[in-house]
């Protein structure tokens, strides 16, 4: 059973970002934040995964330039990443009533790990749901881009992933569709090749109901 994003325990906002590397999570992740801060007062909470603690950036230099592991392994290590930054940032930041905004999140793995590394999904997904006691963003905005102006986009010494060939990105973007098409209630698909503010302002746009006017979450 799905879990419903429409009904959160905390008073916070969680939201994230997916997508390949070099869609422009980072970019728009920035530009909401801002936006929410700015216009109404919120705060923001910005992270990632992997990477968003202390834990988390040793695990994210293990899985994306340590040695090559096989697909089992790697899942676990991002499920383990995903646990910790629940625990100790994502739930006590949505509990005082922040907006947490997070480049990447579980659907990643179910997308990377299951799509490209092509394991078992109901496997990997219960995996997950039980990591992060079952929290899910309240909305999820998928960035795509087809894997092949990908490369173009990427800067720096390429990653694991990044490194995994054109087979492995076109199955993970196949299986970040199939995620959306699955909860169309939780997803929001965007065309990444649009222009950044126009991308933003699709992004204000679908974000703006979940503000009620008094800087709350409607229930």
């Amino acid at each position: 059973m799905i879990p419903d994003p429409a009904a959160p325990a905390e008073p916070g906002l969680f939201l994230s970002f997916e997508g390949g590397d070099g869609a422009g999570k980072t970019t728009q992740q920035a530009h909401l934040a801002a936006w929410l801060t700015e216009s109404f007062g919120r705060e923001v909470v910005r992270t990632r995964e992997p990477g968003g603690t202390e834990l988390g950036r040793t695990l994210r230099q293990l899985v994306l330039h340590g040695d090559d592991v096989d697909a089992r392994t790697e899942a676990l290590l991002y499920a383990t990443d995903r646990a910790h930054h629940v625990a100790s940032l994502v739930r006590p930041a949505l509990g005082r009533g922040a907006v947490v905004i997070t480049d990447r999140y579980l659907d990643s793995s179910l997308a990377y790990q299951a799509g490209g590394r092509e394991l078992g999904l109901a496997e990997l997904r219960d995996l997950q749901m039980w990591a992060v006691g079952g929290l899910l963003p309240r909305m999820t905005f998928l960035l795509d881009l087809d894997p092949a102006l990908l490369p173009q986009r990427l800067t720096g010494s390429p990653d694991r992933l990044e490194r995994a060939g054109a087979e492995f990105h076109r199955r993970t973007r196949d299986a970040f569709l199939a995620l959306a098409a699955a909860e169309p209630q939780r997803w929001r698909v965007l065309d990444a090749s649009l222009p950044i503010e126009e991308l933003a302002a699709r992004i204000r746009a679908e974000v703006a109901p979940l503000l009620a006017p008094s800087g709350g979450v409607p229930a």
